[in-house]
């Protein structure tokens, strides 16, 4: 499929795909350029469906449960932000997608920086979203979200498909461990960090774009932002 070719839809496609080694469930909502949405450490699909609503006015949404959460597999081996953002590379093969927008989310933002690095010729351009270059060997939780931890225990702040116990340690092990700030200069592609996304600051009849960032689901301590990534995503904390 050309890169350009709108992508027209009448109802959201639901399934899954055989990738790198893994069943992975996928959705895709909307018509226009392909955007790829990457989701953080332990969610899955049916916590990004505001953000779907929204962008699948304009643009063919993909969405995916990671390697580890939701209705994707889940083995029981050591993950790697590498490993993942081959994951994403192999489903867009399989879409026939070879090139889309990424939006990535807190340890999705690192799946998607990765896949720039290592893809960048698949990546048209790239938001990442309350995340960090590096976890430097731990995962930092804000305040406001440790208030809301005993919600997401008891059950009342997840996606449908609860995620096992040792399927979050390996995605939590995997995020904390990755580290690209070395690699920042690598990046080839128009790039944006923000801390919140969700419908931007725009008048309300104009469309949708990955560059319009707004409050929606933020879960660190930061006051909202939006910039080009530079030196500065490697320094900034991320939560998981």
């Amino acid at each position: 499929m050309a890169a350009k070719r709108r992508w027209a839809a009448t109802v959201p496609s639901m399934s899954t795909a055989r990738v790198n080694g893994i069943t992975m469930y996928y959705e895709q909502h909307g018509a226009g350029e392909p955007l790829l949405l990457v989701n953080g450490l332990g969610a899955d699909i049916t916590l990004l469906a505001p953000i779907i609503a929204w962008f699948e006015r304009s643009f063919r949404v993909v969405a995916f449960d990671n390697r580890g959460a939701g209705r994707t597999d889940k083995p029981d081996a050591p993950y790697t932000i590498e490993l993942m953002a081959q994951d994403t590379a192999a489903l867009m093969d399989v879409l026939s997608l070879e090139r889309a927008d990424v939006l990535g989310i807190s340890m999705g933002g690192r799946i998607a920086l990765e896949l720039a690095l290592s893809c960048p010729d698949r990546v048209g351009r790239l938001v990442l979203v309350s995340t960090s270059a590096a976890g430097r060997g731990k995962v930092t939780v804000s305040w406001p979200v440790r208030l809301l931890l005993p919600l997401r225990w008891a059950g009342l702040l997840r996606g449908k498909y609860p995620q096992p116990r040792y399927a979050y340690l390996r995605q939590r092990q995997a995020s904390a461990s990755y580290d690209a700030t070395g690699q920042l200069g690598g990046i080839r592609v128009p790039a944006l960090q923000a801390d919140q996304v969700g419908p931007g600051p725009v008048p309300a009849a104009q469309e949708p774009d990955t560059r319009a960032l707004a409050i929606a689901g933020n879960h660190t301590d930061r006051a909202s932002t939006a910039h080009p990534v530079g030196a500065e995503v490697g320094g900034r904390d991320g939560s998981s």
